[in-house]
């Protein structure tokens, strides 16, 4: 091997290296942005999470009503299903009197144009006139639509009374 040999082969080893290295930062600045996009949309959608409750609250439907995508199903804590317009009316004329219900855990999962939220809710309230606390774990499934982020699915569980 002669040294004009060796130098054209480390050249070549450099290019590589540099040619690499290049990928690399671009894969890294690409994966950043998805994730920027990823934390922007699960912001959103957080932000959705606490809009619902104030609504719940103060049993708005019409706020509900924006939130909920018009083919929206929710699986309640008795395993009972509803439809949009059953849910809305269930917010209307509830059972029990909820004077607070807040998000203890969040955890967001984004994908292209669906975020899915599980998390533990704490709810207070009255129920025929007795004090009450519900802790339960809900799952929320949320589409982007042309009028925005819409909650397409809803579930929850009671896990301690």
């Amino acid at each position: 091997m002669n040294i004009r040999d060796f130098d054209l082969k480390q050249l070549s080893n450099l290019k590589y290296r540099i040619c690499l290295g290049l990928m690399l930062s671009f894969l890294g600045a690409a994966a950043q942005a998805q994730r920027t996009m990823i934390n922007d949309d699960g912001a959103r959608v957080i932000a959705l999470e606490t809009l619902w409750n104030q609504a719940e609250t103060a049993r708005d439907a019409a706020a509900l009503d924006h939130l909920l995508a018009e083919k929206y199903t929710y699986v309640d804590i008795d395993g009972s299903i509803k439809d949009k317009t059953e849910f809305l009316v269930s917010i209307k004329h509830p059972p029990e009197h909820i004077e607070s219900v807040g998000n203890e855990t969040l955890n967001v999962q984004t994908y292209d144009n669906i975020v899915i939220v599980n998390g533990v809710y704490l709810e207070k309230g009255k129920l025929k006139g007795k004090a009450y606390s519900r802790r339960g774990r809900f799952t929320d499934t949320w589409i982007k639509q042309r009028a925005g982020w819409m909650c397409a699915a809803s579930q929850s569980t009671v896990i301690e009374k």
